[in-house]
């Protein structure tokens, strides 16, 4: 009897009792050779005694026009099954068909010719035997035979290909091709299952899998003789090329298409209201970080469309400049994205960077859930989301896309898991090398990220030793070598710009962050600020050093949560590491000094180990809870793929609800937004070249400062044609003293200015303030005094009157303080 699939397909319906043997033999037109092959097959098979006491024979027709079906009908064998498709589709068709169907504990996949005779089948299985997963009958290494010989061409044609496919898809096996191969039956059905091509690259498919898979694969001599008949047509030799192609560069599960899709979806509607308008929008709890960041990627663009070194600007900050390696610029994307910025704008270019890089971070992580952790994707999905989108990664949203731009975090993971698997995996040189590509890459992201990360893996590598120590030290070897190899890639990439970084021009040792930058305990589970449903504004803001830094904020729920799936799946080990690499993220973005909610008793920290060492001394610890995140939904994941498919409806409809209830608080509502004022018409319509000359700069009233740089945007809307004392950056504090500060140290009058505006009460200005400005205007190389309209700007106005000596001029939207004596006057 058989049975029509959905995909009308018709297989035989037989029950799935196990035997010792299947052979699944794929055909397509084989009226004539396909019946000596079923006795040469049945004949030793029965003569084979009890080593393979059960056995069938699986013919899978690939759609044959002639009498192929009824070669098998006819034997009416129940040990012979036949499978067919619809139509011809190919022979990678027929053999996931013909696999899928199977029922042995080994799979033996023959051709219909039987150029290899079966007889050979003994020496697979002894490859079996001895602990291969898969045994691949071979013309090409010694002790193999070759009888009647192909064309010579073809010969020359098929050493090619062997040379290719090693090349670019399977390492170490030089005969992909021949049609005589033994595989464990699981490890079989699972490969084919997960094959997509249908021609004869499958071979190449599934060989690669077991390889990717880490299942040893032994090469085997065997005797092969050409037979009449061959299916293989001219154009199948640019087709299977074409299949390698798409073997390296795969293509989606359609589950992982909708993935995709959705964080995307997610990044955009948290971006809302700022993303279909950038340029006349910004965030509102950005502080002045869009400003800082649009600057940033405005300087990266002119630097490169103009040759200048992308590592430094001197457009804020004069007459020091700014050190733009040592103010995470992000030059990894701000480069690239150079055609956007100057053809679209910095704001359209730095949109676009976080929205999309918050959806391909999301992305990564579930590509490395579905790897390592949990491989259903609904679980994977939910794990990935908390991982991208979890509260201090919507808090750093606002204004921080180097640390939520996290795309090369999972696949730097990803590397460093595989270097663990010591035997197991096929190109551990080749991993290294590309996790010392992948960090070298990152650096250029953003080097705290990648410093967390690192932290992550400590305390993960840490646990997961403590729990398996035995596959600790077995991996402990490979790692170290891999992670040399790393090392070796990556730091000839780095080492110069790190040395620009840290000993060139406005370089820095560390930067204090001040006090406050550590969570509180009551951080961990209050519920974030901009939670749809419980966010609270005040309770927030008392908890955090300010909305961009809310690195806490996972809630009581999803704590409890997290407990629950600990204790329940305690018995995995990497279930015991995340929770432990979780807990220890926790505590230590306690700080070094820790306050005991509702005793007022202060503890050391375990953070004071790491607080003065060198790099952790300037990280903002409280951000250390960002390494919860994907620990979180990486413990998030398992639970929900073992919830989705436990039997009782019961305990999967309730377990399910747990799951929402603990993850509804933690939906963000879109970011807030308002309207940009505009830029005035002084800047954008070139006014201000009137009044700075080559090696001047134009000077902001007040100056540019990390509370207000609104000047950043004028200046680039200015095509970033002068420069400009003060300014939002990290640089030194001056004086001989390498401390790291946020903007520059205040002069008299960028003090006396910042103090008018802060207070509204107007200076007494006498001789002393006046020389002491003409000193500070003559060190930042000013051309002209510009003052916006703003709050204030009346006595602001006042001020530099009388610290110029002469009334400003209202030009362009602007007053504007020319200091070349004698120039626009009377005008």
């Amino acid at each position: 009897m058989t049975r029509t699939d959905p995909d009308g397909t018709r297989t035989a319906d037989t029950s799935r009792t196990v035997v010792d043997l299947s052979v699944v033999i794929p055909a397509y037109n084989e009226e004539d050779r396909l019946g000596p092959t079923l006795d040469a097959v049945t004949r030793h098979l029965e003569q084979s005694g009890s080593r393979w006491a059960a056995w069938e024979i699986v013919v899978a027709d690939d759609g044959s026009t002639d009498a192929t079906r009824e070669v098998v009908t006819r034997r009416r064998d129940p040990r012979l099954r036949l499978v067919t498709g619809p139509r011809n589709r190919g022979k990678g068709h027929a053999l996931r068909l013909g696999v899928a169907a199977s029922r042995g504990r080994r799979v033996l996949v023959t051709d219909a010719d039987l150029a290899t005779p079966v007889g050979e089948l003994d020496r697979l299985d002894r490859a079996l035997a001895e602990g291969h997963a898969a045994a691949v009958g071979s013309r090409a290494v010694p002790g193999a035979t070759v009888g009647d010989r192909q064309h010579r061409v073809r010969e020359l044609l098929g050493r090619a290909g062997s040379l290719v496919i090693r090349a670019t898809a399977v390492r170490g096996i030089r005969d992909t091709q021949c049609g005589f191969k033994l595989f464990d039956g699981e490890r079989a059905r699972a490969a084919f299952a997960a094959s997509r091509l249908d021609g004869w690259a499958i071979d190449v498919e599934v060989l690669r899998h077991f390889q990717r898979a880490g299942w040893p694969v032994a090469e085997v001599p065997v005797h092969w003789s050409h037979r009449r008949g061959s299916k293989l047509r001219p154009l199948d030799h640019p087709r299977f090329l074409w299949d390698l192609v798409r073997l390296r560069v795969p293509v989606p599960r359609p589950a992982d298409a909708v993935a995709a899709a959705l964080f995307l979806v997610f990044a955009v509607a948290l971006y809302s209201g700022r993303f279909f308008d950038p340029a006349g929008r910004r965030l509102t709890d950005s502080l002045q970080d869009q400003n800082q960041w649009e600057w940033f990627f405005a300087v990266t663009a002119d630097n490169v469309a103009h040759l200048r070194n992308p590592l430094f600007s001197d457009l804020q900050g004069v007459p020091g400049g700014v050190n733009l390696m040592a103010n995470t610029a992000m030059l990894g994307l701000s480069v690239p994205f150079t055609p956007v910025t100057l053809l679209a704008g910095p704001a359209v270019a730095l949109s676009l960077v976080m929205t999309l890089g918050l959806a391909a971070t999301a992305t990564a992580w579930y590509r490395l859930i579905v790897r390592w952790i949990e491989p259903r994707r609904g679980a994977a999905f939910a794990g990935a989301a908390l991982a991208a989108f979890a509260p201090p990664m919507v808090s750093h949203a606002n204004a921080h896309p180097n640390l939520v731009v996290l795309f090369m975090i999972p696949p730097i993971v990803d590397r460093t898991l595989r270097l663990c698997t010591g035997a197991r995996n096929t190109r551990p040189t080749r991993d290294a090398v590309v996790l010392g590509l992948m960090a070298a890459y990152q650096l250029f992201l953003g080097e705290e990220a990648l410093l967390l990360a690192a932290l992550g893996l400590l305390l993960f590598a840490a646990a997961h030793a403590a729990v398996r120590p035995r596959a600790a030290r077995e991996a402990a070897r490979p790692l170290l070598r891999g992670l040399a190899v790393a090392a070796a890639v990556c730091l000839p990439l780095v080492v110069y710009p790190l040395a620009w970084q840290f000993s060139g021009p406005q370089s820095y040792t560390h930067i204090d962050h001040g006090p406050g930058a550590a969570n509180p305990v009551r951080a961990l589970f209050t519920f974030a600020e901009r939670s749809l449903l419980a966010g609270d504004a005040d309770r927030a803001d008392a908890l955090s050093l300010n909305r961009t830094e809310q690195n806490a904020f996972y809630g009581w729920p999803l704590l409890l949560l997290a407990l629950a799936v600990a204790v329940r799946l305690w018995r995995r080990p990497a279930v015991r590491a995340l929770a432990v690499t979780a807990a220890g993220a926790a505590v230590l973005s306690l700080g070094a000094r820790v306050h005991v909610p509702l005793t007022g008793v202060t503890v050391p920290g375990p953070w004071a180990l790491l607080a003065g060492l060198p790099l952790f001394e300037s990280v903002v610890e409280s951000r250390v809870a960002m390494i919860c995140a994907p620990a979180l939904g990486m413990l998030l994941a398992p639970a929900v793929g073992r919830l989705a498919a436990a039997r009782s409806p019961g305990v999967r409809c309730a377990g399910l609800l747990a799951v929402g209830l603990a993850l509804l608080p933690l939906v963000p509502a879109p970011l807030r937004s308002e309207p940009r004022a505009e830029v005035p018409a002084f800047f954008t319509d070139g006014a201000w070249t009137a009044y700075v000359r080559p090696g001047e700069s134009l000077v902001p009233v007040p100056l540019p400062e990390p509370a207000a740089a609104e000047a950043l945007r004028w200046q680039a809307a200015a095509g970033l044609g002068f420069p400009m004392p003060g300014g939002y950056f990290n640089g030194p504090y001056g004086d001989g003293d390498r401390s790291g500060v946020y903007g520059v140290p205040l002069r008299f009058t960028a003090s006396l200015l910042q103090d008018v505006r802060a207070t509204g009460v107007a200076p007494v200005v006498d001789e002393r303030a006046r020389a002491a400005a003409r000193a500070d205007l003559a060190y930042w190389r000013a051309g002209a005094l510009v003052l916006v309209p703003q709050p204030r700007d009346a006595v602001l106005r006042r001020t530099v009157d009388e610290l110029v000596g002469r009334p400003g001029r209202w030009v362009g939207g602007v007053w504007v303080w020319d200091l070349h004596r004698g120039t626009h006057e009377g005008s």
